[in-house]
């Protein structure tokens, strides 16, 4: 069975609609946002609730895993899906950010990195190797490549070696994973492009990336610092030069605005743990723009957080039991916040599947901006910083 099936690109933008097909979900429509697990947990989630909301693949983290419980114990297991009793599809990042986000923690070497673990201080090293043996011990249905993510800012001369050290180990990391079964052994492995902010870098990496037989391509390296538009930049000079015959991840974001940012430019996959953690927080996503359920506004609110939302936490509960449940720091807020924000992404990523077949999408972005601007302005002081989740661990 072919892996990605590109059915419709949008005639006056980059958007397209895709169907991905994977050992654990046979059928997965694009695009589509992934509810980021890093420990083997949607936190504040059931596999249940995530999959009755109906997301078929979620985000799992290599780093963390390897640290508690181990890659060696989830293999002794069967594998993640087995260890955690999550039946749908599963990626795995690297953990080349969390591995380059430690600083001071760590050095970077051709071989690879050695860092301390903020757990107990150990001394660790990934290589690109080491890196596709534990993920291959993780069993994921889609693998990544071991990558070098450089800070923001970087200059041209950093970002220019980084990039082809990443172009090094993405060829070492192929080596590896074939050595280990390749794609039939039911992790395919995805290549990631690198090169900062600077055009001509991105170009020679998404070029080169795209010309190495990885079944998908990422783009790594945003939402690290950068401004919105300077993300939007990016992907402007890099996605004309990714191959358009596989699916196309862009890593760590985002915002519901950089999600409908992201597939003008053709990105098909998204990750980020900003809609989990900023429900934990208390801060919403709605139809008339993001709020603060802790604000006093919502004491006496007897209707629903969001009347145009379908989730059963709207359709059951009222905004002031939502707030009393914050206020009074029990555990359900988190829950019921969490199940309506990852609903609020779920429903968003299906307006956008919808648009795009009906010829739309521009006209449905532009709408939900709109809409978006004018009911946070309208709520005046619960509308939410906009800020970044840059910390790719939830």
């Amino acid at each position: 069975m072919t892996l990605f099936e590109l059915q419709k690109t949008a005639p006056d933008c980059a958007a397209r609609r895709g169907t991905l097909h994977l050992p654990h979900a046979a059928r997965i429509p694009t695009p589509m946002f992934m509810p980021v697990g890093t420990q083997g947990t949607v936190k504040a989630m059931t596999f249940e609730e995530i999959e009755e909301i109906g997301y078929p693949l979620i985000l799992g983290n290599t780093f963390h895993l390897y640290l508690r419980p181990g890659d060696e114990r989830i293999k002794r297991f069967g594998g993640l899906h087995q260890f955690i009793g999550w039946k749908g599809a599963m990626l795995t990042d690297s953990g080349g950010y969390q591995v380059f986000s430690l600083k001071d923690l760590r050095t970077i070497t051709e071989e690879g990195v050695r860092f301390r673990s903020p757990l107990d201080g150990t001394y660790h090293d990934f290589t690109p190797e080491r890196v596709m043996e534990i993920e291959h011990n993780l069993g994921a249905d889609i693998i990544m490549a071991f990558d070098e993510c450089p800070p923001y800012p970087a200059t041209w001369e950093y970002a220019e070696n980084s990039m082809e050290r990443t172009h090094r180990w993405a060829e070492r990391c192929l080596g590896a994973h074939q050595a280990l079964g390749g794609d039939a052994s039911g992790s395919l492995l995805f290549g990631i492009v690198q090169g900062s902010t600077f055009a001509d870098l991105r170009e020679r990496s998404a070029r080169f990336i795209g010309s190495l037989p990885f079944p998908g391509i990422a783009i790594g390296g945003v939402s690290v610092g950068e401004t919105p538009a300077e993300m939007r930049r990016v992907l402007e000079f890099t996605m004309p030069y990714v191959p358009t015959d596989r699916p196309r991840y862009l890593m760590g974001v985002g915002t519901p605005i950089d999600l409908l940012d992201g597939v003008m430019a053709g990105i098909d996959l998204f990750d980020c743990v900003l809609p989990t953690r900023m429900a934990r927080n208390g801060t919403l996503f709605t139809s008339r723009g993001r709020i603060n359920i802790t604000n006093a506004r919502w004491t006496d609110e007897k209707g629903p957080l969001d009347p145009a939302c379908p989730c059963r936490v709207c359709r059951n509960h009222s905004a002031a039991y939502l707030r009393h449940l914050h206020q009074t720091n029990e555990i359900l807020g988190a829950r019921l916040s969490t199940y309506h924000n990852l609903s609020f992404y779920y429903h968003l990523m299906a307006g956008i599947r919808a648009a795009i077949e009906n010829n739309t999408f521009l006209a449905f972005r532009e709408a939900c901006i709109t809409q978006w601007s004018d009911g946070a302005a309208s709520l005046g002081s619960d509308r939410a910083d906009p800020g970044k989740a840059t910390d790719r661990g939830d």
